[in-house]
């Protein structure tokens, strides 16, 4: 008897009840998830941060910023027309002016802060693109040019259009600094009319130069096509 033949488990002669073998059910192997390098991750990670510094930037701009600009305003207003009902030529008491005027410099500390912190979060955001930029050149020489310019990552960019067009995202944060610092200049003497507060303020939340091309805007909702696991924590 052959080896091959010696090997089969079932019976040597033929019986006249076949043998039935179990039958093993097959099932499609399940489709696994992309592959994911460690070029992957760090990319999501920066670009996760991206979003982080944005957010931090909203709330810093419409929260703290507004609370202290709406301060600023609604108690520049009251102490205005307290003095308009004063008769004419009497000196306003210190007890009156006094405490409004502590508040109004509090509330214009307070947006220089947020001036401030805002410039910081600028910087991160300068770095988080240099780390980028550093990425691809790694990614480049580990993986090749080829693979950095056509290789989908997760559904249809590559690297190398991750990297050059989300650089685009700092410069209009940079013009909505500078917006944001001249409206509190223009806040910031004593002598602006209401109208021209209101209007500022106006301007303040709206944040025109994100409101297009903020990270909100124009890069969540890409990503979260884009990038595989894009919200997981």
């Amino acid at each position: 008897m052959s080896k091959r033949l010696a090997s089969f488990k079932g019976p040597s002669t033929p019986t006249s009840s076949p043998v039935l073998q179990p039958i093993q059910s097959v099932n499609p192997p399940s489709p696994s998830r992309p592959f994911e390098s460690t070029f992957h991750r760090r990319l999501r990670t920066l670009l996760q941060e991206l979003r982080s510094i944005s957010q931090t930037w909203d709330d810093l701009v419409l929260v703290d910023g507004l609370k202290a600009a709406r301060t600023l305003v609604d108690t520049r207003t009251e102490l205005d027309n307290t003095l308009a009902l004063l008769p004419g030529g009497n000196q306003p008491h210190f007890e009156i002016v006094g405490p409004k005027l502590a508040i109004m410099d509090n509330s214009i500390e307070q947006l220089d802060g947020v001036a401030s912190k805002l410039q910081k979060l600028l910087r991160r955001m300068s770095t988080v693109l240099d780390n980028l930029e550093i990425l691809y050149h790694e990614a480049q020489k580990t993986k090749g040019t080829r693979w950095c310019q056509e290789e989908a990552l997760w559904v249809s960019w590559p690297l190398e259009k991750f990297v050059k067009s989300v650089a685009d995202v700092e410069p209009p944060y940079h013009r909505s600094l500078a917006l944001i610092k001249n409206i509190i200049d223009r806040l910031r003497t004593h002598s602006v009319t209401f109208e021209a507060s209101r209007d500022a303020v106006s301007q303040w939340v709206e944040q025109p130069y994100l409101v297009e091309d903020g990270w909100e805007a124009k890069w969540e909702d890409l990503c979260a096509v884009e990038i595989e696991r894009w919200d997981a924590r």
